[in-house]
């Protein structure tokens, strides 16, 4: 089985790899320019991707954290943990972007507008759940702590999603895309996707994997603490 899941996962980096590349040569040698903001409008096709990615990977963390609570199965530990991990990873990459759109769409690096204030917020937010996490020595508790942390956290989704469409913000609700432009952000979503998921499965085995071995460890340091036992008793 495991000779042959590496040529299956080496096939789906490379096809990743391809597809992402490929969608380059589409948005900056075929895609036509937006005629307000120009050439820096096309860091909109990997931005709006990396960030719905976002939100999938905290609706994961949410989703896992509720498994958790209903089974204390560790299995949904690990799973809302990657996540997170993601997570943060997806948001840096959206709050990066959306600087590098801001800036040269408007001049400006960074606004606290409601959508940018809410986007910091979920960033945050996450890279505390980590730190809440690596912070707890009892994996039970922390497993626990973590859920319900997941659970709250997820609040700010929403609130980032409809912030720019219930409150005035600098950053546009809405923007008319031509058939091209609406192809081309349609083939991003599939490598950005591809690559997030790929990340969240890889720490998700990581995690899995470290959770065995201590496993393993606890259960010979048992092993090797019984026949000491049996030793005092018998003196």
């Amino acid at each position: 089985m495991t000779l042959l899941r590496k040529p299956v996962i080496l096939a789906y980096w490379l096809v990743a790899a391809v597809l992402f590349f490929g969608t380059m040569g589409i948005v900056f040698f075929w895609t036509p320019e937006e005629s307000t903001m120009g050439v820096i409008q096309k860091i909109f096709y990997f931005h709006l991707p990396v960030a719905i990615n976002t939100f999938l990977a905290c609706a994961t963390v949410f989703a896992a954290a509720i498994g958790y609570l209903l089974t204390r199965d560790a299995w949904w530990d690990d799973l809302a943990a990657a996540s997170a991990k993601i997570a943060v990873l997806l948001a840096t990459g959206t709050l990066l972007t959306g600087m590098l759109w801001a800036h040269g769409a408007w001049g400006v690096w960074w606004t606290w507008s409601p959508r940018l204030t809410f986007s910091f917020m979920l960033w945050l937010l996450y890279v505390v759940y980590l730190l809440v996490r690596s912070s707890i020595d009892s994996p039970q508790r922390r497993a626990v702590v973590s859920a319900v942390y997941g659970l709250v956290a997820f609040l700010d989704v929403p609130l980032v999603y409809l912030s720019a469409r219930l409150l005035p913000d600098i950053h546009p609700g809405n923007i008319a895309l031509a058939p091209e432009m609406k192809l081309t952000l349609a083939a991003c979503f599939v490598p950005i996707t591809l690559v997030a998921f790929g990340l969240m499965l890889t720490q998700f085995e990581v995690y899995r994997r470290n959770r065995a071995i201590a496993r393993q460890h606890e259960s010979e340091e048992q092993t090797h603490a019984f026949p000491l036992k049996l030793k005092v008793s018998a003196a």
